[in-house]
Parts: C-alpha cells; structure tokens; sequence
C-alpha cells in the first residue's frame, strides 16, 4: 500500500513540476525576448513617460503593446502583477518530488554502495548540503565581482568551474540517476533562490519608494533593477542545462557511464551555447547583436561529439549465460542456470535472485509483478527495455546483476520471451 501511494504522490508531484516549471521557464523566455526586441520609441508622448522601450506584437487574435521603463514610471499602476509565483511554486514542487522519490528512499534511490557506502542520513544531508552549497558560493560570486570590468564573464567563467566540480563530486557519491537530478536541483535552486532573495525584494523597494509619496532618486533605485536584470539573465542560461540534467536521469546509458560526470557537463554547456543562440538572434536581426550562428554551431557540435564519443567507448556486448557462465555461477555461490536463453528457467533465476525484492508478492513497486511466469510474460517488454536497453533496473543495480544476466534476458526476449 505504501508503494502504491508514493507512486501516487510521484505521478501527481511531477504532473504539477512540470505544469509549475513551464510557467516559469515561459515567462522567462518571453520576457528575454521583450527586452531583445523592444525599439526606442519615437512618439514624444512616450519619452516623456519615460518609455525606454516598446513594440508591437499579435497573438490570439488580438493586438498588444508592451512598453518598458528603464526604473519605473512616474505613476506607478495599483495592479500590479507580480512574476513569483511561477517560480516558486516550480521549486517546491520539485523538492517535494525529489523527498518522495529520492530521499524517502534515499537507501536505494540515492545510494550507490560501489561508489560511497554509507547510511541514508549521511547521504541525505550531504545531497542537501549540495543545494545550500551551490547557492551560497554562486550568490557570493555574483555579489563580488558582477559589476568589476567585464564581471559578467568572470562569473560565468567562475560559476561554469563550480558547476563543473559539483558534477564530478556528485558523480563520485551518489548514484548515477541521483547524481545527475541533483546536479539540476542544484543549479534550479539558485534560479529560485535569485528570484526570493534578489528579483523580487529589488522591485519591492522600487515600487515602496515610487508610491510612498516622497522624492524619488532614479539612481539609487536603479541598482536594484540592475541585480534583478543580472540574476535574471543568469536563470535564463541555467534554463536548458537544468532541463537536461532533469530529463538525462530518465536514460541509463548516460548516467551509468564511467565518465558521466563530463557528459553531464558537456551536455550542459551545450545547452547554455544554444539558449545564447536564441537570445542574442533577437538582437541580431535588430542589428544590435553578432551573428549567434556560431553558438548553435558549437553547441551542437558537442551533442554529436557527446554521441559519438559514448558509441565509440560502448563495451562489446557481454556473452550469453551458457553452460560455461553457470558452473562460474554455481561456484560463485549463485544459483544454477541451465543454458539457452529460449529456457524460461534460466531466466526466472535471473529474475528471482535480482528482481522479485521489489517486484515480488510482497512489494510491487511502479504496480510491475515479475514472480509469475504471467506476469513476466505481461511485463516481457518493459522488463527487456528497463534491464537490457535503457539498463536502469535494478536500480542502482543494487542487486548485482551481471552483464551476461543482461545479455540472457535479452536473448530470451528477442527469441520470443517465451514463458512454458
């Protein structure tokens, strides 16, 4: 029962995530492209408003007009609508789905004992120490050298090295999947934790002090647009990189390489050069920005260099358990497997000693039974792509199935997956 809820608690916590996190990541996106293609207006009108920026769009039938104020008008609306709750709601969200499915079973979700043994308490406070970590080091970056003389590339540069360590880092504690969603929790975080702590209390002193009544000074208001903006920028970089670290724990054939923390991080970078595609090509064809060509092209290199590199380094595929392989078996204090991979037998071995701990009578977990010959018959083709092709089961390969067990199970699916 209590499997059936979390699954329940899983589905519904992520169908909200990502409702939450296209909210968010589509009003990001749509305001970076506000600012990129909004023209000095010309009208006398406007200027004296103090309209630093406006343009025309149609969308949905109707007509619209958005215009930008460098701090703020000189008559500040008293509707105002606020963008917070896209974020916020899109980092809560993902936090309850990861205490759901990662740390509510942190034993087997976020620990791999090949990789660092130790209890769920310890591994649980050190993932968290993580999201804590990342934000304090990156908001002190921001804060000491954002507006040095050409700060905005030293914090990139600076921030890009600090995601790169916390990669390896989380790819030498914790297991693969884990390691990879926690890299994007991370880095979400500090978009959330931007909006909270910068964004949203900046433009709280810049609407208090443009309606209290008093003298206002432009200028000392104007730092708190100039944080807002910066951070703002930075969330809209971190957007596909944290998009791939969350989808990339869905593919077992990234995350259980040997080198999967600089896949990570490769994919990543490549994410951040294509979304500067997108944002500097507004400019572009305004003439106000480079040529951003280059930084698909690059971007897109890497991908094809990524999947050459993990195709060329693929392991010859293991053999077939055969006679040879089971008196290995035998000695090794496993149980027996007769030879063949039609033989059902053979297989029920494989799946009772690796597999019926979670999906046996006792515990179904995903609602997925493997301790009947129906059953496994029912489940044949999703237990042929979890263990064979996407190798995401048994998860964190906790119970040590070898890659000839591998092999045999798909031997056996592709000759028929045979049960009798």
């Amino acid at each position: 029962m209590e499997a059936y809820l979390l699954d329940w608690a899983n589905l519904l916590l992520r169908w909200l995530h990502v409702i939450t996190a296209i909210a968010w990541i589509g009003s990001s996106f749509y305001f970076v492209f506000l600012d990129n293609n909004l023209l000095k207006p010309k009208s006398p009108d406007l200027l004296e408003k103090g309209v630093d920026g406006a343009m025309w769009a149609v969308h949905g039938g109707g007509f619209y007009n958005p215009q930008k104020y460098m701090v703020a008008p000189k008559k500040i609306h008293t509707e105002l609508h606020w963008f917070y709750w896209e974020s916020y709601s899109t980092w809560l969200s993902g936090f309850a789905l990861f205490t759901v499915l990662y740390l509510w079973n942190a034993g087997t979700f976020l620990i791999d004992k090949s990789l660092m043994d130790w209890s769920p308490a310890a591994a649980i406070s050190a993932a968290l120490g993580f999201l804590v970590a990342f934000w304090l080091i990156y908001d002190r970056i921001c804060q000491w050298f954002g507006f040095r003389e050409k700060g905005d590339a030293i914090v990139g540069a600076m921030v890009f090295i600090v995601i790169c360590v916390a990669s390896w880092a989380a790819c030498q504690l914790f297991a693969g999947r884990a390691a990879f969603l926690l890299v994007g929790a991370m880095i979400a975080t500090a978009m959330s934790a931007n909006v909270f702590f910068w964004i949203i209390p900046g433009q709280r002193k810049v609407v208090a002090a443009m309606t209290s009544g008093e003298p206002v000074d432009p200028k000392a208001l104007a730092i708190h647009g100039k944080r807002g903006k910066q951070r703002s920028v930075h969330n809209t970089y971190f957007t596909l990189p944290v998009i791939f670290a969350m989808l990339s724990n869905h593919y077992g054939f990234l995350y259980t390489h040997k080198h999967n923390w600089a896949v990570l991080i490769l994919m990543m970078l490549a994410g951040a050069l294509i979304r500067q595609f997108f944002v500097q090509r507004h400019g572009w064809h305004h003439g106000r920005a480079a040529n951003p060509w280059p930084y698909a092209a690059i971007g897109v290199a890497i991908i094809v260099i990524v999947i050459a590199g993990l195709k060329a380094m693929e392991p010859a595929p293991a053999p077939v358990a055969t006679a040879s392989t089971t008196n290995s078996v035998a000695a090794s204090g496993q149980p027996a497997m007769e030879s063949g991979p039609n033989n059902f037998k053979t297989v029920n071995q494989v799946l009772e000693q690796r597999c019926l701990m979670c999906h046996g009578a006792q515990v179904q977990m995903k609602n997925v039974r493997l301790d009947t010959p129906e059953a496994v018959k029912t489940n044949a083709q999703m237990l042929y792509q979890q263990v064979v092709v996407l190798r995401q089961m048994p998860m964190n390969n906790a119970t040590g199935i070898t890659e000839a067990e591998r092999a045999l199970i798909g031997e056996w699916f592709k000759a028929g997956a045979r049960t009798q």
